[in-house]
């Protein structure tokens, strides 16, 4: 037992459970915090908004596998990270988000204090795994633990801690208690011996695979080798199979060919995976026949399609436990020729969806390396573009704000991204209207002296909204605009400045990106008439 201050407690106990970096923005109310974190070896990144934090912490967190953490100030600042924190609970990204909160004896009724704000552990209980308050000293190493115990065990989600602005200031006796370690989840024998079973008389067997498979790619491999089985990823799932493998279909589960391919298959076996509307786009799959699902969430694997056999567990073991069960011949010719089929069919369909991205996407691809990190934005170069057509090789090396479906969301989770793996090639690939959401975020990427790519395909405007205007024959407006010149307001706060109009010269101006001395940012314009009508105008 020792005698510490909240703050030094609220560190320590970050540190005992292998925190080694945070991102946030100081404040009033949270300088306790910011007192320890040096003097406790806590690297600080400081993104321009809190916004960003969440964001960064986010990317951080999908690429090192490890949970992410933002520190911010009460009030306005955890309100301003609430996006990003919606955005890891839709994305099951474990991201701890702490905040100091209104003092223990702080009037009910209020009293204007500074950033006084009705309830904002209960704003954040709604969009988080849970909103924790530690009421004394002594107990806020027990709320780290309980936080990471949240976000480790299970389906990882972000959690909100919330200190007391004067328990950050008191002394107590604590104890810091040991992280609780929680060996991955097993499914049940019989279970596992059914849909083995049913595999192994399965003829024309696939995989869909998601965002929970992201720690089981070698057994992901290996099923699908031994099953003869075509694997089609989510979004979140896309890079777990190595887009080059011979069984490997790449992402894209909303595609025609896609559909096509699950309703010829007589066992479907999805991995980490909600079946999700927004990964699915035109409702859901036809699974009429035998549906075999792992995720280790027992309410996500009854949600959305009801499975044959259930099996709830950790994707890596359950799957172990399947190939343990199944013949050990691997796949033969006749289900790579399948794989191949089907994989033209999909890339087609893929090619004709994302036809207007396609130069932008085949100049990525030329200039990426294989080991290569893209944070998209929510953007139509990422959703149509660059998600179907754009191969990825290693799980978690396409960040995307899938589900909540966040703006602003790429920039600053490629900064978080390359802080949690400085050796990796990361590029952030944003649309200009995003791009605005989180612009300042440049200042951070310029101060930190990263090579980052930073690739932002102007299309004047929200251009998916504005089609959806047209498809409705509404009126076009609110949609259309010019933007800055990016370039130069890159070159402004510290990055390097490129502008293209043409896509053929993208493939170079990244390759010297990724060489630079900082993040270079370049703004590609894209020419298509169809996507700047007038505003206002009738369509």
């Amino acid at each position: 037992m020792s005698r510490m201050s909240g703050g030094q407690a609220l560190v320590s106990a970050l540190v005992a459970h292998g925190v080694d970096t945070v991102f946030g923005i100081p404040g009033t109310h949270n300088l306790e915090i910011y007192r320890h974190l040096a003097q406790q070896g806590v690297r600080h990144v400081s993104p321009r908004h809190e916004q960003g934090a969440g964001y960064a912490a986010d990317g951080y967190a999908r690429t090192t596998g490890r949970p992410g953490v933002a520190v911010v100030t009460s009030g306005p600042a955890l309100l301003n990270a609430a996006a990003a924190v919606g955005q890891a609970y839709s994305d099951s990204v474990p991201v701890l988000v702490v905040s100091p909160g209104l003092p223990l004896r702080h009037p009910g009724m209020g009293n204007g204090l500074l950033h006084e704000s009705q309830d904002q552990g209960a704003a954040l209980a709604a969009i988080a795994a849970a909103s924790i308050r530690a009421a004394s000293v002594a107990e806020i190493p027990v709320a780290v633990a309980q936080a990471f115990a949240i976000m480790t065990s299970g389906r990882p989600r972000p959690v909100h801690l919330e200190v007391p602005l004067d328990v950050l200031g008191e002394d107590g006796e604590v104890v810091v208690p040991s992280p609780a370690r929680m060996g991955p989840a097993t499914a049940p024998a019989a279970e596992t011996a059914a849909a083995a079973a049913l595999l192994a008389e399965s003829s024309r067997p696939v995989l869909v695979v998601g965002g929970g498979a992201r720690g089981a790619a070698p057994e992901v491999r290996r099923i699908a080798e031994r099953l003869g089985a075509p694997v089609v990823t989510t979004t979140n799932g896309k890079g777990v199979l190595p887009e080059d493998h011979p069984m490997s279909l790449g992402a894209g589960v909303h595609l025609p060919a896609v559909r096509d391919l699950v309703a010829d298959a007589d066992v479907v076996l999805a991995v980490g995976t909600e079946l999700a509307p927004s990964d699915l786009w035109y409702g859901p799959l036809p699974l009429d026949g035998h549906l075999v699902r792992i995720d280790v969430d027992p309410v996500g694997v009854l949600t959305n399609a009801v499975p044959h056999i259930a099996l709830v567990g950790d994707a890596a073991v359950t799957l172990g436990a399947l190939l343990d069960l199944l013949p050990g011949s691997s796949a033969e010719e006749p289900a790579v020729r399948r794989t191949a089929r089907w994989r033209d069919h999909k890339c087609t369909d893929a090619a004709a969806e994302g036809a207007e991205w396609l130069p932008v996407v085949a100049a990525l691809a030329a200039a990426l390396p294989r080991d290569a990190v893209v944070a998209g934005d929510s953007a139509m170069v990422c959703y149509l573009g660059a998600m179907t057509n754009l191969p990825m090789y290693r799980p978690g090396s396409f960040l995307y704000p899938t589900g909540f479906g966040t703006l602003g969301y790429g920039l600053p989770a490629a900064v978080g991204a390359k802080v949690g793996d400085p050796t990796a090639p990361v590029l952030a690939l944003l649309g200009d209207g995003g791009a605005m959401f989180t612009i300042a975020e440049l200042a951070t990427a310029a101060e930190l002296r990263m090579p980052l790519p930073i690739v932002i395909v102007d299309n004047s405007g929200y251009g998916e909204i504005r089609n959806e205007m047209l498809d409705r024959h509404d009126p076009v407006h609110a949609v259309t605009f010019s933007s800055p010149d990016f370039a130069a307001l890159g070159r402004a706060v510290g990055c390097h400045g490129v502008t293209l109009d043409d896509p053929a010269d993208l493939s170079t101006a990244v390759r010297d990106a990724f060489g630079a001395d900082r993040a270079t940012v370049i703004h590609l314009h894209h020419h298509d008439p169809a996507s700047s009508p007038v505003q206002g105008a009738q369509p």
